[in-house]
């Protein structure tokens, strides 16, 4: 038996004007996925519990099987473990955004113009976040070079503890003023990273080609080193994980699993889909058993307001990624399931998460049954009736069911 977790991040969505009161998921042409609705299972699932912020973190481990209330500390030692950090049980990792603010002198007056500053190239960042770390280091105290705009602060032996910050892609276009740090240490080394990078050779080079230029770090998303059982000795199964993003990497190695790294993917809508595809296939040629298969896309399309581009990622993934995997597990003879879920809602007229139940649909190629549903969507899953309410289930009803 072979398992493919597609996990299509940010897909649900809340009916929007700007499609005619429909949502992507309900527009989409998507026949791969609406084949393994109309025959297998279809319903909702609480993937993000009352206690936690719907971040991809938290969702993500609960669509694993693991329960956030006994194994989440924080989005950032996830994403340390992912880009090789060592941590020791009692230092705080940060993350540490490259973003772009506006130009008002007084820091705290200044607007989150670009959460990402312009999808920076890692090459650009490494350069930027070295500096800082030339600058601004302490002993107890250093910066480590992640992937484009996301990276990391390590903050030895928890001096000065973890503290609460709003995500920079929940504030863009908003003043900072009321989401900044209270821990005076961090917000020190925010305005001294303003004035370190506002004219940095990297930066205006940026500004020349009408680029937004990367002039501050925003620091979110701290906690303690994470400490989870590995995926195999949980489900019995050999697990790999396949993704464009830090944080499920990271995910990925805590719990063991293997993680593929495969050229051009992104995280956007110009991922190398093919590529992500390709990948899962020859993890299961060399021998894991299940795949849990990562596709960034459309939670960038909607954190940015691109309707028409979460449409045509939803699209893409069912063409290029599922048809594909599938196409390989029918030939392959061997009886095989697929999930298909989002881990959250990402809506368009937010821009941002949030906490809703998601459609999940479970196909078990010698089992098929009827869901009642010729397409899944928002409206459709909740219809059938079912809903998992503690999201950590919904691995070991997909597996074990």
């Amino acid at each position: 038996m072979k398992y493919l977790v597609l996990l299509c991040d940010g897909m649900a969505d809340y009916p929007s004007d700007v499609l005619s009161g429909k949502t992507p998921m309900m527009l989409a042409n998507k026949p791969n996925i609406d084949f393994c609705a109309a025959n297998g299972e279809v319903g909702l699932v609480k993937t993000v519990a009352d206690a936690f912020k719907p971040g991809s973190d938290v969702a993500n481990l609960s669509v694993m099987g693991y329960d956030p209330h006994l194994y989440y500390t924080g989005r950032s030692p996830l994403e340390a473990a992912s880009i090789g950090v060592k941590m020791d049980s009692s230092d705080i990792a940060t993350r540490c955004n490259l973003v772009t603010l506006s130009d008002e002198e007084d820091y705290k007056q200044k607007t989150m113009l670009d959460y990402c500053a312009d999808d920076i190239s890692s090459k650009e960042a490494e350069e930027l976040v070295k500096f800082l770390e030339e600058k601004l280091s302490e002993d107890d105290l250093h910066f480590y070079v992640g992937v484009s705009y996301r990276h990391c602060l390590i903050l030895k032996n928890g001096l000065g503890g973890s503290f609460e910050a709003t995500p920079p892609h929940d504030i863009t276009g908003r003043k900072i003023t009321d989401f900044l740090p209270e821990n005076e240490r961090f917000l020190s080394l925010m305005k001294k990273s303003h004035e370190l990078l506002k004219d940095h050779p990297v930066n205006l080079k940026r500004i020349e080609k009408g680029l937004r230029p990367a002039n501050s770090i925003w620091l979110w998303g701290s906690g303690n080193k994470s400490e989870m059982p590995s995926f195999e000795s949980k489900f019995s199964l050999k697990g790999c994980v396949i993704s464009a993003v830090d944080l499920i990497k990271g995910i990925g190695k805590l719990t063991e699993m293997q993680v593929c790294e495969v050229e051009g993917a992104t995280g956007y809508i110009d991922t190398n889909f093919e590529g992500k595809a390709q990948a899962a296939i020859n993890a299961f040629k060399e021998g894991s058993e299940l795949v849990y298969l990562h596709v960034e896309a459309p939670d960038e399309c909607g954190h940015r307001f691109e309707a028409e581009n979460k449409i045509k990622a939803i699209e893409l993934i069912d063409e290029k990624v599922l048809k594909t995997v599938k196409n390989y597990l029918d030939e392959s003879g061997e009886d095989y399931k697929i999930m298909i879920l989002p881990d959250h809602a990402t809506p368009l007229s937010l821009k941002t998460h949030v906490s809703d139940p998601v459609p999940f649909v479970i196909y078990h190629k010698n089992a098929p049954v009827s869901s009642g549903v010729e397409t899944v969507n928002e409206e459709t899953a909740s219809r059938t009736g079912i809903f998992v309410e503690k999201g950590p289930e919904i691995m070991s009803r997909f597996i074990n069911k």
